[in-house]
């Protein structure tokens, strides 16, 4: 008699094929990447491009760590955006700061993490880690952003994402005298439509610049208040169907439903201000929702430190940030971003089809719209 097959050995087989000098990334995450950390990153790539880039789908991406400075805005984040597969962003300034230098045509330099700091501060040298660059990098983007918000446009109180989208724009206009393309993730989310959004607007060289201009009289500010509904915005208009790249929804059809999915390279405040739009929805305003829809997390965290407090999948359940039916599809892949974002991109690039970008700065207004008009039947109020 033939022994009863377990049901947990319905799991693929592990008889990898061998690796060969014609294996291609992706083929080496589907193939190699059998257990442990790897295959949490298999997993993470496999739900990335079957599942969050399906049409429906709305992609927001929160981005942590200095990871610009070494060069993933240019080789892994401008791909994505470029290839439709990031909707939205919420970023540290830190990282908008330090892509600017590549923006406006400076250099970042491969180093040695051992050098004496005592030393390189004599020779005038930055170091974060092992990327070293010159002292007058910072001089000149200071000087680059504080010239920039004089201008008229920028004399008002706005969103971070307004502010970003204008910065993009003389970023970009900065690359076209260059002639260079494609080196600041500001610029090209400025051409994509992408918004992006600073948490911490204060707590990065921008908003010290910022800071400093406005004891000269600038009055450009910060409306964090815009920052919070205009992302909560995004996630109910996801969830409601109406950010498809096919066309606004308010032409007389009413919209089928769509889904959000939350990509989170790293932790901190980002972080949250990307999951906290489902509370902001449910818990603040009242507005019936039950949560995003796929989680992907990057991290390096532990939450028994609370250093991933709030941000499991399971914790993010209790929140309210993700719908418990959801769950299966949550992947939490703990391996350095520097390591796993230009894997999960290059997989991506090759195993799915470019979106049609959507464009959802563009269409802020209309999101909140629909925020208020939602908001106005709430009994929350």
């Amino acid at each position: 008699m033939a022994k009863h097959k377990s049901k947990f050995l319905q799991g693929k087989r592990i008889d990898p094929a061998p690796i060969t000098n014609k294996t291609t990334v992706a083929d080496l995450i589907d193939e190699a990447f059998m257990a442990y950390n790897a295959a949490r990153l298999r997993e993470a790539c496999q739900l990335f491009t079957k599942k969050m880039l399906e049409p429906e789908v709305t992609v927001g991406m929160s981005i942590t760590g200095a990871l610009t400075l070494a060069g993933l805005g240019i080789s892994a984040l401008i791909p994505l955006i470029k290839a439709g597969f990031v909707d939205w962003i919420i970023s540290t300034g830190a990282n908008l700061y330090h892509d600017t230098h590549f923006g406006i045509g400076l250099s970042m330099h491969l180093g040695n993490a051992h050098t004496s700091d005592v030393v390189l501060r004599e020779e005038e040298v930055v170091r974060i880690y092992d990327i070293f660059f010159d002292y007058s990098v910072l001089l000149d983007t200071d000087a680059f952003f504080r010239k920039i918000i004089e201008a008229p446009e920028f004399q008002k109180p706005m969103s971070t994402a307004e502010f970003h989208y204008l910065c993009g724009r003389y970023v970009h206009e900065r690359e076209r005298k260059l002639k260079i393309k494609d080196k600041s993730l500001l610029a090209v989310a400025y051409e994509y439509g992408v918004p992006i959004y600073t948490s911490s607007p204060g707590d990065s060289s921008i908003g010290m610049n910022v800071a400093a201009k406005a004891l000269q009289g600038n009055k450009l500010a910060f409306d964090p208040s815009l920052d919070v509904n205009e992302t909560a915005a995004i996630v109910l208009a996801a969830k409601r169907g109406t950010t498809k790249a096919t066309g606004k929804s308010a032409k007389g059809k009413k919209a089928k439903g769509g889904l959000s999915a939350v990509f989170i390279l790293g932790g901190g405040s980002p972080k949250n201000f990307l999951l906290q739009t489902e509370p902001q929805i449910q818990e603040v305003l009242g507005i019936d929702e039950r949560g995003h829809d796929y989680f992907l997390q990057v991290t390096d965290a532990r939450p028994d430190t609370g250093g991933l407090s709030g941000a499991t999948p399971g914790e993010a359940v209790s929140w309210g940030k993700v719908d418990p039916d959801r769950l299966p599809d949550a992947v939490v892949c703990y391996v350095d971003s520097t390591v796993a974002l230009p894997l999960i991109t290059a997989y991506a690039l090759t195993r799915h089809e470019p979106r049609a970008p959507k464009r959802l700065y563009d269409r802020r207004e209309e999101f909140m719209s629909l925020l208020r008009a939602e908001y106005q039947k709430s009994k929350r109020r």
